[in-house]
């Protein structure tokens, strides 16, 4: 498999989402019992994360990649 660049948005997003999938696994097998209305704004307020994350980082490596093209400009 080739190299590829670390997504930290992409990452986080994985995660929040397998955190809520397993705690509906535990309240569909009995072992939690979580109302709905905990999860969801946790899922949420995650992916929201997410998004600002991926932002953050498109936002760096562009600047980056601005920086390089005007230094090999010169």
């Amino acid at each position: 498999m080739r190299r590829h660049e670390f997504q930290p948005g992409r990452l986080i997003a994985g995660l929040v989402l397998m955190v809520a999938g397993v705690f509906y696994l535990l309240d569909s097998t009995g072992r939690a019992d979580l109302p709905w209305f905990a999860v969801i704004p946790m899922t949420l307020g995650g992916l929201s994360l997410a998004a600002l994350v991926g932002l953050v980082t498109y936002a760096v490596r562009r600047d980056r990649r601005d920086r390089i093209t005007e230094s090999s400009d010169r």
